[in-house]
């Protein structure tokens, strides 16, 4: 397995970046990444996970891709407990709920980004297809819509 499938497999790797997300620093990633806060679908309990915004649809939403596909436990947890928290760049602990994009939607999704970023969408393609073994792999997309801002 090569090294960005392997890092893409690591729990510890990927979750590198949660300390600078807590301490209130995730803007230092440009808005690039992400930590979602959701629920557990058997414990209840809040889990944590960083992961790359595909788009910024708007200032109260976004996409984020579940890359090892729809197996991915945060993925699992959306679909049983939608209401989640958002932190990315200055946003910290944003009330959101999430909806599951259709297949056609997330396909188009990932068209864009791949247009957008065609080196990062290569390399990034290139690791899940290593890390899944899947030749094609299946990468649902999850619209995010965060809730006004608290004042």
């Amino acid at each position: 397995m090569k090294l960005t499938a392997r890092f893409l497999n690591s729990r510890r790797a990927v979750r590198m970046p949660l300390p600078i997300f807590r301490a209130g620093f995730g803007w230092i990633f440009g808005g690039r990444l992400m930590m979602l806060e959701h629920r557990g679908r058997f414990s209840g309990f809040w889990r944590e996970v960083i992961l790359e915004v595909v788009e910024r649809e708007s200032k109260d939403a976004l996409l984020i891709a579940s890359g090892l596909g729809p197996n991915s436990q945060w993925y699992r947890n959306l679909r049983e407990f939608p209401i989640c928290r958002v932190n990315v760049g200055f946003i910290r602990r944003r009330d959101a709920r999430a909806e599951l994009l259709s297949p056609d939607e997330s396909r188009s999704a990932l068209a864009r980004h791949a247009s957008a970023h065609p080196a990062t969408y290569r390399a990034l393609k290139r690791a899940i297809v290593e890390a899944t073994g899947d030749a094609e792999p299946d990468i649902p997309v999850v619209r995010l819509i965060l809730a006004p801002a608290r004042r």
